[in-house]
């Protein structure tokens, strides 16, 4: 989910930002420091949006940065259990599917991508046994994040595509397509039935 998230920090003004105002130097050394950074606590920051009070600068010896103590607001994405994602494949492995989030990567097990028997094809897709379906790179998906370990580095984001509603555009027009054609009959056999009816009366 995206989130507006206010915070309270004393930021690190490094040297080279002693030349410009106070304000505009938080701010620069904010879209460095900040932006792009991940943790458990904010997620993903996106970009700084405001930044709103600043105190005064403290000095600490054998430092030579000044810090100041900040309220801002940044733009955040922070992956949550059970959330959907539209993404596009990035990468195919023998082990499954990377989908690119936009702003993060996730990873779906080969065995979470498709309700089928997948394999990996010699053109390096996966390819369902029974419905014939593929996954290749640059596909648009739709899935479900189902796990997320932020231990060491780059957090790790688990995805599905097993359940209804999820998958690759494609497969779900397909399905929509399916549903349009089923319901069509019915439609039409349930106006004979009222006509029927109505000649009785």
């Amino acid at each position: 989910m995206f989130y507006l998230a206010e915070v309270e920090d004393h930021v690190r003004v490094e040297p080279k930002h002693f030349g410009l105002p106070t304000h505009e130097s938080v701010e620069k050394q904010l879209n460095e420091s900040y932006v792009n950074s991940v943790s458990k606590e904010l997620g993903y920051v996106i970009s700084v949006v405001s930044v709103g009070e600043v105190g005064d600068g403290v000095i600490i010896p054998g430092d030579g940065a000044a810090f100041y103590k900040s309220k801002f607001k940044v733009l955040v994405w922070k992956p949550e259990l059970h959330e959907l994602v539209h993404g596009t494949i990035a990468e195919i492995a023998s082990f499954g599917a990377f989908m690119d989030l936009g702003v993060a990567q996730g990873m779906i097990h080969i065995s979470q991508t498709m309700e089928d028997y997948v394999s990996v094809s010699k053109t390096g897709t996966l390819s369902g046994k029974n419905t014939k379906r593929s996954l290749g790179k640059g596909d648009n998906c739709i899935a479900r994040i189902v796990a997320i370990s932020f231990k060491g580095g780059e957090p790790k984001i688990g995805l599905t595509m097993r359940q209804p509603g999820l998958g690759k555009i494609e497969w779900l027009d397909e399905e929509k397509r399916k549903k349009d054609r089923s319901s069509k009959p019915e439609s039409k056999e349930n106006s004979k039935e009222k006509k029927k009816k109505g000649s009785k009366k």
